[in-house]
């Protein structure tokens, strides 16, 4: 009895040394360190913070009541997230599946005979058998293959809140790019405005002989390019509507929308410790994942090497006794012990563990190269709201040096001691830095967006 006790507990030693029963732990040669870069230190370390901006709900991110409205619908109606959400529901019926192979597994098949030999009477014979199987599960084939589901179904929520963060970030981006070109289609309509005034006060200014016809041709010129690049914003207007549309699940159509300059979101924010950052992240979680469903998927391998046990028995009536028909039936009871173990199976099972060992690595890879990546998107993120930022203040200076400029210019022109060109090319010089001020201010914005959807933002609903 004491050597089949110390036998039971050296086998169990062995399987528990092959990690069958082990649940999936991060592997301690992942690296999590220096996932991303600061963006001002020279030594490029971050300070760390535990307050995640990635962990604001969107509503305190967004808080334009219109762009909530949008993206409320959007959340409900868009095309990939409904998918995505049906994915859900998918691995949550594998996953009940997978739990349900613990049961027996039971089946009814009644049978019924009819047969007569030589013109004797008909006989009749009946079966009425319930069968029953279970495997037992005493080297973790169905407990690896339950975990591998359950990693499975967290993979798939992970994919649908990446879905929605995603969706999220879309809808704000392509918003906020609508109220850049209303902006910019604003400026070019009262800029070409001023400048159909222009020309008609050149034209004035030829007949009286204060000018040439070589500056009444270019400001012509000028006005003409600016009516141009008018129906290139309205088509561009007219795209990005489609497309909030679409995201929306809406067809193509006018969307509501508020001002530029009436937006108001954080310009402060923590990003957290590295690694719980990036743990936010959707697609950080499904890389880890599918490295755990990798991971059972190899223990599952590794069962295969030991024996299946299975119980199966019958309990049913009959009234065949063998070549007696009795009436009524009698009831009839079958128990039945196998035991299975693989010898020799031409190398599949070999060939099965390499392979799923193989995965593995290939998935830890994976795992590695998207903390790597995900750090990347956060301190390309930083670093562009950083610079929007920087460019903010420039482009404030240049726009209000050149308004000054212009009307400097008008002045000397009133006073005889400058040419209407100079008024004229003041004045395009200060239509282009506000589309450019616009567009800045645009990227501010969206650099925001950015950043919260590199942290994970947007993850509940």
């Amino acid at each position: 009895m004491r050597n089949k006790i110390l036998l039971f507990m050296c086998a169990t030693a062995m399987l528990s040394s092959c990690h069958i029963y082990r649940k999936y732990e991060r592997p301690d040669d992942i690296n999590v360190s220096g996932l991303y870069r600061d963006t001002v230190s020279v030594t490029d370390t971050l300070v760390s913070d535990t307050a995640n901006f990635g962990n604001l709900p969107w509503r305190e991110v967004f808080t334009d009541p219109i762009l909530q409205g949008l993206i409320e619908e959007g959340l409900a109606n868009n095309f990939d997230l409904q998918s995505a959400r049906l994915m859900v529901e998918e691995a949550k019926a594998s996953l009940l599946a997978a739990r349900l192979s613990y049961a027996p597994a039971f089946t009814l098949a009644p049978q019924g005979t009819l047969s007569s030999f030589d013109k004797a009477p008909v006989s009749k014979t009946y079966q009425l058998p319930l069968s029953a199987s279970w495997e037992i599960d005493l080297f973790g084939k169905t407990l690896n293959g339950k975990r591998a589901a359950q990693a499975g179904l967290e993979n798939n929520k992970a994919y649908k809140q990446g879905v929605q963060t995603q969706l999220i970030a879309g809808i704000a981006n392509t918003y906020y790019t609508l109220l850049m070109l209303d902006k910019q289609l604003e400026i070019t309509l009262q800029t070409a405005d001023v400048w159909r005034d222009n020309v008609e006060t050149m034209r004035a200014m030829q007949e009286a002989a204060m000018t040439n016809m070589a500056a009444v041709t270019q400001s012509e010129a000028t006005y003409a390019s600016i009516l141009a690049s008018i129906p290139d914003i309205e088509s561009s207007i007219r795209k990005t509507e489609n497309a909030l549309a679409l995201l929306l699940g809406r067809p193509g159509q006018t969307i509501k929308r508020g001002d530029l300059y009436d937006q108001n979101l954080p310009s402060e924010f923590s990003v957290g410790v590295p690694l719980h950052l990036l743990s936010n992240r959707p697609d950080v979680m499904m890389a880890e994942y599918s490295l755990a469903m990798a991971y059972y998927n190899t223990n599952t391998a590794r069962s295969a090497f030991y024996p299946s046990i299975t119980l199966s028995g019958t309990a049913g009536w009959t009234n065949s006794a063998g070549s007696v028909i009795v009436d009524p039936g009698k009831l009839i009871l079958q128990a039945i012990g196998s035991l299975t173990q693989p010898i020799f199976a031409r190398g599949q099972l070999i060939a099965n563990l390499r392979i799923t060992k193989a995965q593995q690595e290939e998935a830890k890879l994976a795992f590695q190269k998207t903390l790597y990546s995900a750090g990347n998107e956060v301190s390309n993120a930083l670093f562009q709201y950083d610079s929007a930022c920087k460019k903010a203040n420039a482009y404030d200076m240049q726009v209000n040096s050149l308004e000054k400029a212009a009307e400097y210019t008008k002045e000397l022109f009133n006073l005889g001691t400058s040419t209407y060109l100079e008024v004229l090319t003041a004045e395009q010089s200060l239509l282009s830095a506000k589309l450019s001020q616009v567009a800045n201010d645009f990227d501010c914005l969206q650099s925001v967006v950015t950043v919260y959807q590199a942290l994970g933002g947007g993850r509940n609903e």
